[in-house]
């Protein structure tokens, strides 16, 4: 008898220990891959995302893929462009997906570019320029001068780092503009663009395509016959150097990372529309965009 309980008490010890290991691979396996399978969580992303409407939109759909469908644990922190280019160089960072080029963040190419990886264009056709309602009777950053007291004499920014503010001020003294440029956020532009709409009155503020604003508003850009603000530019995937190297995959996957206007047109209008957090909407319009989403995925090996 001692002999069968002795037996008994080592199956049971046998039967927890395989339990305990089932129960820990569940627990690792909670993100669904390309085949709608599940996938081990592998990592920590680190995302650097500026406060403005395209980098939230891309960058919280990009943490959703890498967490859901490929099983990383992301980090998105938002920090002015000049801290992220610095946290991306020191390797702090591991992508950024917002870089404009080759126009508005040339100058942190220049000064990090030997520390980064261009991961290539996720977004073609972007712009920057000084943008005004269509209602408005003044098409050419010149006219602006003679129409100061319409403008209250100020364009309305968004963050001192960024580079349409560098851009502008380069405006502001290449056209002898009598106007001040005052400092302020993405979010503060919108919402002072869309009450000065809602009230009909003029306004001038540092605006960028792709934008929601765009989808939302009937708006223009002003001409730039001296070109400050250059050609139309490309958004840019940003990293690290070396991801390619130690992080293979998720380098991939930024790679394959490319939307149309319509697409994330789409998506920062869900977003802006939206009470839920940026995460939930772009977890949303991920699973309603399978397919796209998909193709963007590493094939496996």
């Amino acid at each position: 008898m001692k002999k069968l309980g002795t037996i008994l008490l080592v199956l049971l010890l046998t039967m927890s220990l395989v339990l305990t290991a089932c129960g820990d691979t569940e627990n690792s396996e909670d993100s669904n891959d390309k085949d709608g399978g599940k996938v081990e969580e592998k990592g920590e992303v680190k995302l650097g995302v500026v406060n403005w409407a395209e980098g939230i939109a891309m960058t919280n759909l990009a943490e959703a893929i890498l967490e859901e469908k490929m099983g990383y644990d992301v980090t998105s922190t938002t920090a002015e462009p000049g801290l992220i280019f610095t946290s991306l160089a020191e390797g702090d960072y591991d992508a950024f997906l917002d870089g404009w080029l080759p126009v508005t963040h040339k100058s942190y190419m220049d000064q990090f570019g030997d520390q980064l990886e261009d991961l290539g264009y996720n977004y073609e056709g972007a712009r920057i320029g000084l943008v005004v309602p269509s209602y408005v009777d003044v098409d050419s950053i010149e006219e602006l001068n003679d129409n100061k007291d319409l403008f209250d004499g100020r364009i309305v920014g968004i963050d001192s780092g960024a580079g349409i503010m560098e851009a502008t001020e380069e405006a502001i003294e290449e056209y002898d503009l009598d106007f001040d440029l005052m400092e302020s956020s993405g979010p503060v532009m919108t919402a002072e663009l869309a009450s000065s709409i809602d009230d009909e009155e003029p306004v001038v503020v540092t605006g960028w395509s792709p934008h929601w604003k765009f989808a939302r508003y009937d708006l223009k850009f002003l001409e730039d016959p001296k070109g400050i603000y250059g050609e139309a530019e490309n958004l840019h995937t940003i990293a690290r150097k070396g991801i390619k190297e130690d992080m293979p995959e998720v380098a991939e996957f930024l790679e394959n990372f490319k939307m149309s206007d319509d697409q994330l047109g789409e998506l920062m209008g869900d977003i802006a529309d939206s009470d839920e957090e940026p995460l939930e909407v772009a977890k949303k319009w991920m699973n309603e965009n399978e397919d796209l989403v998909n193709s963007w995925l590493p094939e496996s090996e």
